[in-house]
């Protein structure tokens, strides 16, 4: 589970809820935005061992992408409707994942922990 702002936590921790309670082992890694990438890579060890990840971000969106071009598993994106100026509610960060050139990402619609966990879930217990 990786999470770029603090913000996007409670949407990251439904996910972590949903694939936690069928049964899956969960590492959070939260507040690893892109703004700040230094952050992320502290954990790209963690990130290699996953067999599948959960990518949450507001702002722009751009984690997942990020996310993908580090790993070789599949790569979960939950928009969040977090931000501000053209966010336009999580839409300008919906698109942002869906036009990710980096392959391996899926993307649930906007604020869908729900959605994402369980996808990781079934994804996790395949492996």
């Amino acid at each position: 589970m990786v999470c770029a702002g603090t913000t996007d936590i409670p949407v990251a921790e439904e996910a972590a809820l949903t694939a936690y309670l069928m049964g899956n082992r969960i590492k959070k890694i939260y507040d690893v935005g892109i703004a700040g990438i230094h952050r992320l890579l502290n954990f790209k060890k963690d990130l290699l061992c996953s067999n599948v990840i959960v990518a949450v971000a507001g702002m722009e969106g751009a984690l997942p992408g990020v996310v993908s071009s580090i790993v070789e598993c599949p790569v979960i994106g939950v928009p969040t409707s977090i931000g501000y100026g053209a966010s336009f509610g999580g839409l300008a960060q919906l698109l942002t994942m869906l036009n990710s050139c980096s392959p391996g990402i899926c993307v649930v619609n906007i604020d869908n922990g729900f959605g994402a966990g369980y996808a990781a879930g079934l994804i996790n217990k395949k492996k």
